[in-house]
């Protein structure tokens, strides 16, 4: 797994300390982009929680999942992220298994008295902050503050608090995954609050690091769900049903349970597990195996082969103003581009953690992941080993079968079958397109489309390529 060390470094600690007729909650920010441009320490909100103990369980449970390591054992904990989309604020973290996704949407009837900005950083949620917020009260009135205080912006001594953790290429792909795959789920059932909590609380809560039950199933009936061992109709697939454990945190205060996916396959499929609260939603997005990070799920790839797409994005770009619910239809119209084509620009924009995607109100939101999240389309293996293949002038073109020479000198065939291509190579026979196109596969899109011209530097295939 390639990794960097990140530095992220706050003014001081995240505090909640007493204050006149409640407590104030002090979350302090690190250098991160707003809509006035990049800045060390930003400030997106002051001001009120309406419901001061679910949005703390809340927090905790985001917290809880960049700790979480459901599958390898890795020592590494990035802080959540957080965007303030004017309406609301997003606190979001990947496991470091890069299986599990969890985002706290506080939405404007959870805040009170403060107007939201626009931006995106890393918040600091240590040990001893974790501890006073799981002791928050019912009845404590809570001011909350995303990023420094007014006179601390203006403060350029003192100390600083500088954690330095490992950030995993396959952390920032999972980003960019998460949110194409999830642009695919639909409301696949919604439970009331009790049976929600039923139905959670009688999810296994673990077993062995790294063991994998296999694919499951549950199917809506009546006003609960119910396991399947198959997937009938309907079905949703719950892969790794301990790692929804962070769900715990805010099950008594649920107003009820909504679950996501695409339709129903043989083979395991991601899905998304959404608790609504009052003011405030939080979600769980699982990929397909316990085993199976969304790094490695392919569905970028082919917005990446493209020089249209990258050209599609950089305009796109300009037209997101940090907005929390992108309209593709609007952006269609003031950019003069055809939908699917805004929509690939959606997902280039994604590799580089620019937008991510609320199944809830089906629509893409604006962010800008405070990392060089760049190194996303550089570092993806595929890719890479793909650009190589058309450098070196591997692939012949012959209507539609393809011949595509590996570097070992074995000739792969690939064949376009209703627009879907399909290859002789090991990766397809086990995955089937499961999981993106291969290499070979790729590299037979650059050509058609020819983005093989400018392969530049990016040719070099690195340890790793499949």
């Amino acid at each position: 797994m390639t990794r960097s060390m990140q530095a992220v470094t706050y003014r001081r600690p995240s505090v909640l300390e007493p204050a006149a007729g409640g407590r104030r909650l002090g979350l302090e920010t690190s250098r991160g982009a707003t809509s006035s441009g990049v800045q060390d320490h930003p400030q997106f909100f002051a001001g009120f929680l309406t419901t001061p103990q679910v949005a703390s369980a809340g927090l905790l449970a985001v917290a809880d999942v960049a700790a979480a390591r459901y599958y390898q054992q890795l020592r590494a904990s990035l802080d959540p992220v957080v965007t303030g989309n004017g309406d609301r604020l997003r606190f979001e973290s990947f496991s470091g298994c890069g299986g599990v996704y969890a985002r706290l949407d506080v939405l404007s009837a959870g805040l009170d008295g403060g107007e939201v900005g626009h931006g995106t950083t890393n918040v600091d949620v240590n040990n001893p902050l974790r501890e006073a917020l799981s002791r928050i009260g019912t009845d404590d009135p809570l001011h909350l503050r995303v990023g420094p205080e007014e006179l601390a912006v203006t403060t350029l001594d003192g100390p600083v608090v500088e954690k330095k953790v490992p950030l995993p290429d396959r952390w920032l792909r999972g980003f960019a995954e998460a949110q194409v795959i999830a642009a695919d789920f639909e409301l696949r059932a919604e439970l009331p609050a009790a049976e929600a909590v039923r139905f959670l609380r009688s999810l296994p809560r673990g077993g062995a690091r790294g063991a994998s039950g296999g694919a499951r199933w549950v199917v809506p009936a009546g006003r609960g769900l119910r396991p399947t061992t198959r997937a009938v109709p309907g079905a949703v697939c719950l892969p790794g049903p301990e790692r929804l454990i962070a769900l715990q945190r805010v099950l008594r205060h649920a107003t009820a349970l909504r679950v996501y996916g695409p339709a129903a396959t043989a083979a395991a499929v991601a899905s998304a597990w959404e608790v609504v609260l009052p003011g405030m939603r939080l979600t769980l997005t699982l990929s397909p195996d316990a085993s199976r990070g969304f790094s490695g799920e392919g569905g970028v790839l082919d917005a990446l082969v493209t020089d249209e797409a990258a050209e599609d994005a950089e305009l796109i770009s300009v037209l997101l103003a940090w907005e929390p619910r992108i309209d593709v239809t609007d952006l269609a119209a003031a950019s003069g581009l055809p939908e699917a084509r805004v929509r690939a620009a959606l997902i280039r924009l994604g590799t580089s953690g620019r937008v991510g995607y609320d199944p809830a109100e089906a629509a893409y939101f604006h962010r800008e992941l405070p990392y060089d999240a760049e190194r996303v389309e550089r570092h993806n293996p595929r890719l890479r080993s793909a650009r190589a293949l058309v450098a070196a002038g591997a692939v012949t073109m012959d209507g539609g079968l393809a011949t595509v020479t590996a570097e070992d000198g074995h000739a792969h065939r690939v064949r376009d079958e209703g627009g879907v291509l399909s290859c002789s190579c090991l990766w397809w026979a086990r995955y089937r397109g499961g999981r993106g196109p291969c290499k070979h596969a790729l590299a037979v899109r650059m050509v058609r489309r020819g983005a093989g011209e400018r392969v530049g530097s990016m040719t070099t295939v690195d340890g790793g390529a499949r």
